[in-house]
C-alpha cells in the first residue's frame, strides 16, 4: 500500500514538472522558498513597540534553552574545579551550585531578551497579572518554590545531613527548587516537596556536628543488683567499636513499674545513618552480658480470678492416677533447669562492687559512691607482656586490678620495684598530684583484667560526692614516705603539724580537680 502511495506521489510531481523548463522549476521553488520566508518573518506579536514573529521567537527560545545549559555547566564546573579544592561541606556546596545556576540563568534571560529589544519594564505587568493566575492555579508548587529557597539559604537542611521527618528516615542526597531528594536505610529514594519540611518538625540528626545520642530502654526485675547491672550495661556500651567514649555511656533509672525496674542506656554515636544497626549490635551484647550474670528481664503478670473452685477441685481429683508421672515429668524438668542455669566463673562475671570494697581508697564508700564509680570507669584487657603505661608519661588515669599480676619496674635504672595481684591498684598517686609516671608497668600474666578512672572522669566523680574526695585525701595522705621520695612534701613541715600531709593532698587535689575539700 505504501509503494503505490509513493508511485502516486512520484506520478504527480513529474505530471507537474513534466512539462516545465529548468528556469521555471527554479523560478517555483523561489517563490515557494519566499512564501515560506514571508510566513516565518510575519509580525504575528507586539509586546512593547517590539515585533515578533515566528522566527524570532524560535531563535529566542533556542538562545534561551542555550543559556539554561550554559549556566548548568558553568555552576557545575565552579563546584568541582574550586568549591571541592576549598574543602567546603558537601551541602554548601550543593546550596552554592544551585543559587550560581539560576543567578546565571535570570542574566542570561534578561541579556537574551534586552538583545531581542524587548523592553522588560512593559512585562511588569503582563507578568503580575500572568503571576496572579499561577498563583490562584499552582499554589503548592509556588509554595515549594518559595520552601526549596529557604532550605538552601537557611543551610538548616543541608546534602548529606541525616533527618527523620514523620515515618522518613534517611541521607538527603539533593535539595531542588520544588523538592528533596532523601535515600532511606533500604537505599530507596524518596521525593519529598520542599514545603513538607517547612510545615513539619523535622529531626536533623547531622545539624552543628554528627554526634547523636540513642537510647536502649532495659527493664529488669526489682530483684537486681543495681550495681551488676550497670556495670553490664556500660560494659556492652563500651565493647561496642561504633560508640563513642567521650562523651562517656550513662545509665539513667527511670522509675519503678508493678512488675519492673526500668532503665535506659544512653550512648552517643557519630553515625546517624547507622543508627539502627548500632542499637541492634548493642541489644544483642546487652543481652549477653545479663544472660553471663544471671539478670531476669521480667514477664508481665496477670491474675487468674477462680469463681467456682468447688468444680475445679473436682476436676483434678479425677487426674488422681496421673500424679506420679507428673511428679516425675517435673523432677526431670527441675534437673534439665538447674543443667542450663548460666554460672560463669569467669572474672568479667565477678561483682566488682565487691573488688572496690578491698581497696582502701574505697573501703568506706557508700552504695551510691560505688555506684558512681562503676559508672565513671571501665574494664580493660591486657595479654601477657603488654605494657600499661611508660615511666614519664603524663598521668591520665589509674588501674585497679581486678585479675592478673603485673609488674612495676624503672626503665632508667633498669630494675624491678613491684609485683602486684588482684585487688591492689596503682597509677593513682600520679593522677591525684598530677606528676608523671614514676615507673614502667606490664602485665606479666595472661588475660589480665585492669579497671581504668580516667582523670576527667574521676573530676566529675569527686565534684559530685565530695566524702569520696575526703576519703581520698585522707588515705594518700598517709602515704608520706611516698610523697616525700618524690619532692612533693617536705620532712619538716610534717614535723611541725600531723595534718601538713592531709592540708597539703587537699589543697593539691583542690587545684588539679577543680573541687573544694576541706572547706565549710
Amino acid at each position: 500500500m505504501s509503494k503505490s502511495l509513493d508511485n502516486i506521489a512520484l506520478q504527480y510531481c513529474l505530471n507537474f514538472y513534466s512539462g516545465l523548463s529548468c528556469g521555471e522549476i527554479d523560478e517555483k521553488m523561489d517563490i515557494l522558498l519566499a512564501k515560506l520566508y514571508e510566513i516565518f518573518t510575519a509580525q504575528i506579536l507586539d509586546i512593547g513597540g517590539t515585533r515578533f514573529s515566528f522566527a524570532t521567537i524560535a531563535s529566542l527560545l533556542g538562545l534561551l534553552i542555550l543559556a539554561f545549559f550554559i549556566s548548568k555547566i558553568i555552576s557545575e564546573i565552579i563546584r568541582r574545579s574550586l568549591l571541592t579544592r576549598l574543602r567546603i561541606n558537601r551541602g554548601l556546596q550543593e546550596a552554592i551550585t544551585v543559587f550560581i545556576k539560576y543567578v546565571l540563568i535570570t542574566l542570561s534571560s534578561v541579556i537574551v531578551l534586552q538583545t531581542a529589544g524587548i523592553n522588560l519594564s512593559s512585562l511588569a505587568v503582563i507578568a503580575g497579572v500572568v503571576g496572579i493566575g499561577i498563583g490562584f492555579g499552582l499554589q503548592n508548587l509556588a509554595s515549594n518554590f518559595i520552601s526549596g529557597l529557604v532550605l538552601l539559604f537557611e543551610q538548616t537542611l543541608k546534602v548529606g545531613d541525616y533527618i527523620e521527618i514523620g515515618e522518613l528516615k534517611g541521607t538527603i542526597e539533593k535539595i531542588s527548587i520544588r523538592s528533596t531528594i532523601l535515600r532511606t536505610d533500604d537505599d530507596l529514594f524518596v521525593i519529598v516537596p520542599n514545603q513538607r519540611f517547612i510545615e513539619h518538625n523535622t529531626v536533623n540528626w547531622s545539624y552543628e556536628g554528627h554526634t547523636c545520642r540513642i537510647h536502649i530502654p532495659i527493664s529488669v526485675a526489682h530483684d537486681t543488683d543495681l550495681l551488676v547491672l550497670t556495670e553490664a550495661l556500660l560494659k556492652a556500651a563500651r565493647h561496642e567499636p561504633r560508640a563513642l567514649s567521650t562523651p562517656p555511656p550513662e545509665v539513667l533509672f527511670h522509675k519503678f513499674e508493678r512488675d519492673s525496674l526500668e532503665f535506659e542506656l544512653l550512648v552517643w554515636i557519630d553515625e546517624p545513618d547507622a543508627n539502627e544497626p548500632i542499637r541492634s549490635s548493642l541489644n544483642f551484647r546487652i543481652a549477653y552480658e545479663l544472660r553471663e550474670r544471671g539478670i531476669k528481664v521480667p514477664l508481665p503478670t496477670r491474675e487468674l480470678v477462680l469463681r467456682n473452685p468447688e468444680l475445679i477441685r473436682q476436676a483434678f481429683s479425677l487426674l488422681d492416677s496421673d500424679n506420679a508421672d507428673k511428679e516425675e515429668r517435673v523432677t526431670i524438668n527441675s534437673r534439665a533447669i538447674s543443667t542450663i542455669s548460666p554460672v560463669s566463673s569467669d572474672m568479667s562475671t565477678t561483682n566488682l562492687r565487691d573488688l572496690l570494697r578491698n581497696i582502701s581508697y574505697f573501703e568506706r564508700s557508700t552504695e551510691v559512691e560505688l555506684f558512681a564509680l562503676i559508672a565513671r570507669g571501665y574494664r580493660k584487657y591486657f595479654d601477657i607482656g603488654e605494657m600499661i603505661c611508660h615511666e614519664g608519661d603524663p598521668s591520665e588515669e589509674f588501674y585497679i586490678i581486678l585479675s592478673g599480676v603485673v609488674e612495676i619496674f624503672s626503665e632508667k635504672n633498669n630494675q624491678m620495684i613491684a609485683t602486684l595481684r588482684e585487688g591492689e591498684f596503682f597509677g593513682e598517686i600520679s593522677l591525684l598530684t598530677g606528676t608523671p609516671r614514676t615507673a614502667t608497668v606490664r602485665a606479666i600474666a595472661v588475660n589480665t583484667v585492669l579497671f581504668v578512672v580516667e582523670r576527667q572522669q574521676l573530676q566529675k566523680l569527686l565534684s559530685e560526692h565530695k566524702e569520696l574526695g575526703e576519703q581520698i585525701a585522707l588515705k594518700l595522705s598517709e602515704r608520706q614516705q611516698v610523697l616525700i621520695s618524690l619532692g612533693l612534701l617536705n620532712e619538716e613541715e610534717l614535723q611541725k603539724s600531723q595534718y601538713a600531709a592531709l592540708a597539703w593532698v587537699r589543697d593539691r587535689l583542690n587545684s588539679l580537680f577543680g573541687i573544694s575539700l576541706g572547706k565549710n
